[in-house]
């Protein structure tokens, strides 16, 4: 069988379904940088970190690339880019509490490294600004 699968009656939907994923992905991103840069939503963190820190240039670029994610605008370098983040994070923060992100808490940092890698090849999806403007463009 040859990828992908056009003889599926969904296979349609694929390139909007990715579209899903990205915005999902960035909203949640987003949701990380906010709560370090904002403390909003509230955590556990006991408020927000000191911007110019590690976990302040984290945070904004949580925040800052999680809505260009969401948005996406300059997909592929941002989520390049973000996914060299996710694998420093697991690598710095997770790593040294054990091998497997089952054991050390990394789940979600190990996910969104390659949601963001698989971003960063696939491109954003039809429903975004990067679609926009290349429909505009050859207008």
């Amino acid at each position: 069988m040859a990828y992908p699968d056009t003889s599926s009656p969904l296979a349609g939907w694929a390139p909007r379904m990715l579209s899903v994923l990205r915005i999902v992905a960035g909203f949640l991103f987003m949701l990380h940088g906010a709560q370090k840069l904002f403390n909003f939503p509230p955590g556990d963190n006991g408020g927000t970190v000191e911007l110019l820190s590690l976990m302040g240039f984290a945070g904004i670029l949580e925040f800052a690339g999680g809505l260009l994610i969401l948005f996406g605008l300059v997909t592929r370098p941002v989520a390049f880019l973000l996914a060299g983040e996710m694998a420093v994070a697991y690598f710095m923060a997770h790593f040294p509490k054990g091998p497997l992100p089952v054991q050390n808490g990394g789940d979600h940092t190990v996910l969104f490294c390659f949601i963001f890698l698989y971003l960063s090849v696939a491109g954003p999806g039809p429903w975004s600004l990067d679609a926009w403007r290349q429909r505009a463009i050859r207008r």
